[in-house]
C-alpha cells in the first residue's frame, strides 16, 4: 500500500490510521443508513467503490484492511462500516442467513431458489457475485440456458428486480 499523500509504502496498520485520518468519509456517505442504501444497490455500490479508488483507497486496499481486522469472511460493506462507524463485522454467511426469511415473503418460489443460489455464491466468493453485470452469467450457471432461467424467474424485468431487490434485504440493519 502507498501513503496517499507521499506515495511511500506503508504497513497495513499505518494505512488504517491514514484512512481514519485523511479520508473524509462524509464526502462519500454521511451516515450508516446512507452507506446501507448505497451498498444495497449494485450500481451505486460500484460508483462508491470507484470514488474510493479515485481517493486512493481501492478494492485491493479495502481487502487488505479486511485481512487486518480478521474479516476475510465478511463483506467489504462491513469493512467500511468498521472504519467509518466502528461497527463489528459479520460474516457473509450470517448476512445471507438473516436475509432468507425476507426473501420467502417477497419473491416467488423460483426467484427464492435462484437468490439462494446467488447467496451461496456470495458466501463463497464475496460481493463481486452481486454485481449487476453478473446476472446473465449467474442465470446461465443456475439454469444452463439464459432463456430458461429468465422464463423461470418471470421475465427479464422480474429477474433483474429480484436480483437487485433482494440486496436491500441483505444490507438492511439487523
Amino acid at each position: 500500500m502507498l501513503d496517499v499523500d507521499l506515495g511511500i509504502p506503508v504497513s497495513a496498520e499505518q494505512f488504517i490510521a491514514q484512512l481514519f485520518d485523511t479520508l473524509s468519509l462524509p464526502e462519500f456517505f454521511s451516515s450508516e443508513n446512507e452507506l446501507r442504501t448505497i451498498w444495497s444497490n449494485p450500481i451505486t455500490r460500484k460508483a462508491l467503490l470507484g470514488r474510493l479508488a479515485e481517493a486512493g483507497f481501492g478494492e485491493g486496499d479495502l481487502k487488505e484492511i479486511q485481512k487486518l481486522i480478521d474479516a476475510e469472511n465478511s463483506d467489504l460493506f462491513d469493512v467500511l462500516e468498521y472504519v467509518a462507524f466502528v461497527k463489528p463485522t459479520i460474516s457473509r454467511i450470517e448476512r445471507a442467513l438473516a436475509t432468507r426469511p425476507e426473501l420467502n415473503r417477497a419473491l416467488t418460489e423460483n426467484q427464492v431458489d435462484f437468490i439462494h443460489f446467488v447467496l451461496d455464491r456470495y458466501v463463497a466468493t464475496g460481493v463481486e457475485e452481486l454485481d449487476d453485470q453478473r446476472l446473465p452469467d449467474l442465470i446461465k450457471l443456475k439454469y444452463e440456458a439464459l432463456q430458461d432461467g429468465v422464463e423461470a424467474l418471470g421475465g427479464v424485468d422480474e429477474a433483474r428486480e429480484a436480483f437487485i431487490g433482494f440486496q436491500r434485504f441483505l444490507y438492511q440493519a439487523g
